[in-house]
């Protein structure tokens, strides 16, 4: 009975270790599993928030952007209301026709005053007057002109100016003499005399009665102000809550950088510079991306939260910024809740099952010698539960501590190393595996413990005469599971399914070029046309940041959109004189039916979307009607204005090709009406910035020139 009795109480001990072994292998599971998760969660909620921001700042910069572009408008749209002053035009028509200094003198006794007059009053309304500064009192000392308006000659020369009118000498002359017959300019910022932030602005005027041009300017009006009151304040955004949020004026000159604007820490305008190459530095990051988005650093040494945008008429980049600790504080603090939270929960389940096997263990003191080993062999057992689940595994599993060393191997890991997983344990990797296949390994593992989260790469190598694609993925795993810290690494063979996606790439491309090939042995003006709108697409999608699926789908689209021309009779594609209106209806019809033709073919993109929304317009205008705006794929907008460009610019049956540059000025005037603005912006700057007016030259000439 006694002995029954025991066995019982053995078995009954068995069976509270085992449950308890089991309960931890199991929280340690759950709790590694629980905490990737978490992490996986703040990420993605960190992206999230950011990309509110992103708008944020974007519509914000918008706004200011748009005042400050009005308010440089405004300043020339003043002083060119003054120049179209009868007057004012007689005036300078009889100064440069007279013949002798006494004309010259007699228009100024009589015509002077009045003219000054006009100058005077004109410079009060548009806010270029102001007293000059220095003693008021009759003095040795010559007060300094700010501000003024004066009419001036193309060689410097003032004819009539308003009080205060700084003079006509140093950099003001310079920029006057310098301005080209005909159009009008802008002196950028400078420091007065007085010290304080200046611009000067200027307008031609036209002989009276006379077609405005280069022919006919006989002189200039010339303003000159402090800026600061005006200009600054529209730097503010009404109602901005983000006590960090600044919009900056900045501008590069030569390998520096310098602010145009007061800066929040209290610094002047033109009161700092900084070199251009200062790592991370946010207003070298606005310079080069207009438009962009980034975390970078500022002039003191913040994290900050940056978008931009560049002016045409100055050299100006607007930047909007708001401290990353500002922006973030929602989010970093949503982590820290989540995560202690977990390891809360985590704690007291492991308490509790401590507790448990405790109390579990105090009922069998006596016995405790005498179970100690079958206990061990159990334990043992649970330990290796990891090892039978992922011996089923066909891809290779290992943990490496942060030194390197094999915390666990499964059995397909030992069997690529060519040594059993257990003699694995311990080892460094370096000698395991060799130094160059262990280097790879160590800097992804480096790479996944800075990042704090997986990382991921796909390397080709051969191996027994074949090639082998392998992915492989390290995860960081925490130290809040009891073990040192370390990185859990999964290598997969994925040869067959990279194979097969090749094959069926290359398949789908021979279909494509055979198709175009077809619709350009038709139409053989247009010949090489579907190539050239798919090259132009594909660079104008890389441009646009666009990932590889978009840049895909928009190449091949660009192949593909003139496949319809098959179902157009060949006198209408190749008739030289101009097509009637159903004629042209049918070549819309065609380009129509490319979608169509293609519709059963799988594409990694929207391939055949993006062909039926090519022919649709920014407005709404085109077809499908009311398609317009943002509902349209970004990938067939950036087809519409590759095809509309390359149609321009090459030679058809009833028409010559048109110069680059008057078919970009076409699509500047249809963007926002027919094309995105985006996607024409973004070609420009690939030809003009990225090489391309260059490396096209001569591939969008006619076939055959």
């Amino acid at each position: 009975m006694v002995s029954q009795q025991t066995a019982a109480e053995q078995t009954a001990g068995r069976r509270a270790d085992l449950r308890f072994v089991v309960g931890a292998v199991g929280l340690l599971l759950v709790a590694a599993v629980g905490i990737y998760f978490v992490f996986q969660f703040v990420a993605e909620q960190r992206d999230r928030e950011l990309r509110a921001w992103q708008v944020r700042l974007g519509i914000v910069a918008d706004s200011r952007f748009a005042a400050v572009s009005q308010w440089l408008d405004r300043q020339q749209a003043d002083l060119a209301s003054l120049s179209e002053n009868a007057s004012l035009q007689l005036y300078f028509s009889q100064l440069v026709t007279a013949g002798s200094d006494e004309e010259r003198q007699f228009l100024a006794d009589t015509q002077g005053e009045f003219l000054r007059n006009l100058l005077l009053a004109s410079a009060e309304r548009m806010g270029f007057w102001q007293s000059p500064t220095g003693p008021e009192i009759p003095a040795n000392v010559e007060r300094v002109g700010v501000s003024g308006l004066a009419l001036v000659l193309h060689d410097g020369q003032v004819t009539v100016a308003t009080p205060g009118m700084p003079p006509i000498e140093a950099g003001l002359k310079d920029f006057v003499t310098g301005i080209e017959p005909g159009t009008r300019a802008i002196m950028d910022l400078y420091l007065n005399q007085a010290g304080r932030p200046a611009m000067a602005f200027a307008v031609p005027v036209y002989a009276l009665q006379a077609n405005p041009g280069p022919a006919s300017d006989i002189g200039i009006v010339l303003g000159v102000k402090e800026v600061a009151d005006e200009l600054y304040p529209l730097l503010r955004q009404p109602g901005e809550t983000a006590a960090s949020a600044e919009a900056v004026l900045v501008r590069q000159h030569g390998a520096a950088i310098e602010n145009l604007s007061p800066l929040t820490d209290g610094t002047p305008p033109l009161g700092k510079t900084l070199a251009a190459d200062t790592p991370d530095l946010d207003a070298a990051f606005a310079i080069a991306n207009s438009g962009g988005f980034a975390l970078r650093i500022d002039e003191r040494n913040r994290q900050v939260l940056v978008t931009a945008r560049a002016f045409r008429d100055v050299p100006w980049t607007l930047l909007y910024r708001v401290e990353r600790a500002e922006a973030m504080t929602e989010a970093d603090a949503r982590f820290v809740r989540v995560l202690t939270v977990f390891l809360l929960a985590i704690g007291a389940a492991a308490l509790l099952v401590v507790a448990l096997w405790r109390h579990a263990s105090s009922r069998r003191t006596a016995e405790a010698a005498g179970r100690y080993q079958s206990l061990a062999e159990r334990f043992e057992g649970q330990r290796n539960l990891l090892g039978l689940v992922t011996d089923n595994q066909p891809t290779s599993i290992f943990i490496l501590d942060v030194n390197g060393r094999y915390r666990f191997a499964n059995k397909e890991a030992g069997k690529q190393a060519g040594i059993a997983p257990e003699d694995m344990i311990g080892k460094p990797v370096t000698n395991v595996l060799g130094p160059e296949a262990a280097q790879r390994r160590l800097a992804l593992n480096e790479r996944s413990l800075a990042l704090n989260r997986q990382v991921t790469e796909v390397t080709r190598g051969e191996k027994d005469g074949r090639v082998h694609v392998i992915q492989s993925e390290h995860i960081p795993v925490s130290a809040a599971l009891g073990l040192p810290p370390g990185v859990l690494v999964v290598e997969s063979d994925i040869t067959e399914a990279v194979t097969e996606r090749e094959r069926r790439s290359r398949i789908l491309d021979q279909l494509v070029r055979a198709l175009v090939g077809v619709v350009d042995r038709r139409d053989p003006f247009a010949a090489d046309h579907s190539a050239k709108v798919a090259a132009i697409a594909k660079a104008t999608a890389i441009e646009m940041g666009l990932d590889q699926v978009e840049i895909d789908t928009a190449e091949t689209a660009g192949r593909l959109l003139n496949l319809g021309k098959i179902l157009v009779p060949t006198d209408m594609l190749t008739r030289a004189g101009e097509l009637s209106d159903s004629e042209r209806q049918k070549v819309r019809e065609g380009l129509h039916a490319s979608a169509e033709l293609i519709e059963g073919i799988e594409f990694d993109g929207p391939v055949v979307e993006t062909l039926r929304q090519a022919l649709a317009r920014w407005d709404g205008k085109g077809a499908p009607p009311g398609l317009a705006g943002e509902a349209i794929l970004v990938t067939a907008r950036i087809v519409a204005v590759a095809n509309a460009f390359v149609g321009m610019v090459s030679a058809r049956a009833h028409r010559g090709a048109m110069e680059i540059d008057r078919a970009v000025e076409i699509m500047l005037t249809d963007a926002g009406h027919a094309f995105d603005r985006r996607a024409v912006v973004a070609l420009i700057n690939y030809l003009d910035n990225r090489g391309g007016r260059e490396a096209w030259a001569e591939q969008l000439k006619p076939a055959g020139a």
